[in-house]
């Protein structure tokens, strides 16, 4: 149904090579062996109390870890412990068991130029971007990592210490705040002795940080023809037969009152120069029309010859921290991303509409 940007097959691959949406299959391949060396983090040799100890291998074996643990150890990623298992990657769990990661670190090999621990995120900065202090000091601890720059989203998370990244191309990380240790994991969470999923909290508040940085004026947007009822972000391409049929169906959500707000996601090689055609038509009424011709009818309309501004760049670099893996990716205004299909009735109960 949905087409996936990129699978990684080395996180610090991808940060160290120049990716794009469309990225060869081969890409990372031709730096496994570079990578695989880069990879082996180094963990501290300190203990943890036995009581420590204990209540972990309490809380992962009610989780139903049948796994073997073979060592409980302090973590390169603040705040954490690993947990390694017998054949499997290792967990990076907070004291209280309540947050989990599940990966191997790598080693950034950038030279660390800040080593002063910065201060960290509280329980109302979960889901915020990371300050500006914050975010040049971590990029100064990033030299060689090509793919990261000021653009680069970076999120607090709900572990003290531990950030969330994207690249551009909306491949998601984590790592710790100094930059050192990469993960391609994501944080789950822990309740009443069940894994419960990635944390929603936090995804819900990241993606609220997000969807609130677009431009407006910059989003096609397709208003309630009725009361307003619910409010959508739709991160589309103009070559995802997904995103076309979605389309279609723009004129019922509309009058069910739901406004349709598209965000111009290009991850097509040839949908940038034919997006931005698009976005450079005069106002936002002669965009609608170009928008719906492409999508309905399959019509590009090319970029008047005075045009010469990049009008979905921008709002795309932002949206990278929504951590879009595929197109139609659709978002209420709440922050939360619907994950089924939306030519189900469970996408008209995700909205509130009858």
């Amino acid at each position: 149904m949905k087409l996936p940007i990129l699978k990684p097959a080395s996180l610090i691959g991808i940060l160290l090579l120049a990716t794009t949406a469309c990225a060869q299959p081969n890409a990372t391949d031709a730096t496994q062996k570079t990578i695989g060396q880069a990879s082996k983090s180094p963990q501290t040799a300190d203990t943890i109390s036995q009581s420590v100890d204990q209540r972990l291998r309490q809380v992962l074996e009610q989780a139903g870890i049948k796994t073997q643990i073979t060592s409980i150890v302090p973590s390169n990623l603040p705040n954490m412990y690993q947990v390694s298992l017998a054949g499997q990657l290792p967990l990076h769990i907070t004291a209280d068991g309540k947050y989990v990661i599940q990966g191997e670190l790598q080693k950034n090999p950038s030279k660390r130029v800040v080593t002063e621990t910065l201060p960290r995120s509280n329980s109302e900065q979960v889901g915020k971007p990371v300050s500006a202090t914050v975010k040049s000091a971590m990029l100064a601890n990033m030299g060689a990592l090509k793919n990261m720059s000021t653009k680069t989203p970076f999120f607090y998370t709900a572990v003290p210490g531990v950030i969330w990244g994207a690249t551009l191309e909306g491949v998601p990380f984590l790592l710790s705040d100094d930059a050192q240790y990469i993960t391609d994991g994501e944080i789950s969470v822990i309740e009443n002795g069940q894994f419960m999923g990635l944390d929603t909290n936090f995804e819900k508040r990241k993606n609220q940080s997000v969807l609130a940085t677009l431009d407006e004026q910059q989003l096609i947007n397709y208003p309630a023809t009725t009361t307003e009822m619910a409010v959508i972000y739709v991160a589309d391409d103009v070559n995802c037969t997904y995103c076309r049929r979605l389309h279609q169906q723009l004129p019922m959500l509309n009058a069910k009152g739901v406004t349709v707000k598209v965000i111009g996601y290009p991850i097509y090689e040839q949908s940038p120069a034919q997006m931005r055609g698009i976005w450079c038509q005069a106002d936002t009424s002669s965009r609608r029309q170009a928008f719906d011709k492409a999508m309905l009818q399959g019509e590009m309309t090319p970029a008047p010859a005075s045009c010469n501004v990049d009008r979905v760049t921008p709002n795309r670099e932002k949206a990278a921290g929504l951590a879009v893996m595929a197109t139609p990716a659709i978002y209420r205004e709440d922050g939360v991303l619907y994950q089924a299909s939306f030519e189900s009735p469970e996408f008209l109960e995700f909205l509130g509409v009858e």
